[in-house]
């Protein structure tokens, strides 16, 4: 996907990663960055000009997935089939990695953030994507994670000890990780409707790994849920909490005040509630589902309204949640939470992209990263469920 020289980009209405515009625009594109926007419909003259104009119903900066591991495929929901693709050669996960990255990018996903492999193929697929003309998103890599021994997580991690083989282990991630991700918990015991065992780190060990992180100029993100872990991630102040199920009042304020991001990851759990019988849920299970949904989405909701800093991500390549086609579902859940549209395409596109530092929204001089839909999602929602008309990668 190579930038023009030289186009036009003429739509009815467009979000720009923070405001939407439900009248006519048109931006100038030239050598990949937007170099003017105007209000209207300018696409005949420019046309006749003998610019490339390219027409849609809606512009949008290009969607990012702040959760995602590429070398897993979401797609097979059978235990079986899971468990046989873990066990496949670092060749052929590296294959599924590449899949994923071009399955995002058809749907007008432009950038990711790989969540943690311990083969380091998501370093592999950040830098393959670096060309454009490869046809894969974008990646900002977690590289391998940092946990405790024989504690959950060792798909996407390698283990720590004392102290300073914290601060080892952090200094030589740092070299290659564009972040450092901590696995703080482990996951949620569904059956039992709770996280049940205790966090892999105490909350001096959590601020050695962020002091660490941030000493070698890194952000940390954490694995995290219960409340226990969440309340060592909030005053550890790492960047970002993942997934986050179990959340109070309380916990948002800290992570408010410290400026911790979140990323809440419905897809995963929503799935299993919705399509109990891949797993075998019994009808209590179910029950319990439901109910951490609930509370996640009231808090999801009490979040936006406390003003935590709000990360959409995915959680793709877990069961049923496929790359690049569950960013819909996953604004569906903002939207059923109580959120406006306008809130959760900012979280999937300029929260994301200030939180990495990148320019957040459709402005003059930014590089054109951006989407073109054939229907509004503000007239109609199921626009961001197909793929769009055009995808430009910034170059």
């Amino acid at each position: 996907m190579e930038q023009p020289e030289f186009a036009v980009v003429a739509s009815d209405g467009w979000f720009d990663g923070e405001r939407h515009v439900a009248g006519p625009v048109t931006l100038r594109v030239a050598n990949g960055k937007i170099a003017e926007i105007g209000a209207g419909d300018h696409g005949r003259v420019m046309a006749a000009w003998g610019l490339a104009v390219h027409r849609g119903a809606f512009l949008m900066p290009g969607l990012v997935d702040a959760h995602v591991h590429l070398f897993l495929d979401g797609g097979p929901t059978d235990g079986p089939t899971r468990s046989a693709h873990m066990k496949k050669s670092v060749e052929e996960l590296t294959a599924a990695a590449r899949a994923s990255a071009r399955q995002s990018l058809d749907h007008g996903v432009t950038l990711v953030r790989d969540a943690g492999d311990k083969h380091g193929i998501n370093h592999l697929i950040r830098d393959e994507a670096r060309a454009a003309t490869n046809g894969l998103c974008r990646v900002r890599s977690g590289g391998s994670g940092i946990k405790r021994a024989k504690r959950y997580g060792a798909f996407m991690a390698g283990d720590v000890g004392d102290d300073d083989s914290i601060r080892d282990s952090v200094a030589q991630l740092a070299a290659d990780n564009d972040e450092i991700k901590i696995i703080l918990t482990g996951i949620i015991d569904f059956d039992a409707g709770a996280v049940t065992d205790e966090p892999q780190f105490t909350l001096d060990e959590a601020r050695l790994i962020t002091a660490t992180a941030k000493k070698h100029g890194r952000q940390t993100f954490a694995h995290c849920s219960g409340i226990k872990g969440l309340r060592i991630a909030a005053n550890a102040t790492v960047d970002a909490i993942e997934h986050g199920f179990f959340m109070d009042r309380e916990t948002l304020a800290i992570m408010r005040d410290n400026q911790v991001a979140w990323t809440p990851t419905f897809c995963p759990v929503h799935f299993q509630w919705a399509k109990p019988e891949a797993v075998g849920w019994s009808t209590n299970t179910i029950g319990h589902l439901r109910r951490i949904i609930d509370s996640h989405a009231e808090h999801l909701r009490l979040a936006h309204e406390m003003g935590v800093t709000l990360l959409l991500g995915t959680d793709a390549g877990s069961m049923g949640v496929e790359h690049g086609k569950a960013m819909f579902e996953e604004i569906q859940r903002y939207l059923e939470a109580g959120l406006p549209l306008s809130a959760a395409l900012q979280a999937a596109t300029a929260n994301n992209r200030r939180h990495f530092g990148l320019a957040p929204t459709l402005t003059v001089d930014a590089d054109f990263e951006a989407n073109l839909l054939a229907a509004s999602p503000f007239l109609q929602s199921s626009a961001l469920a197909q793929p769009p008309l055009k995808t430009w990668l910034a170059g």
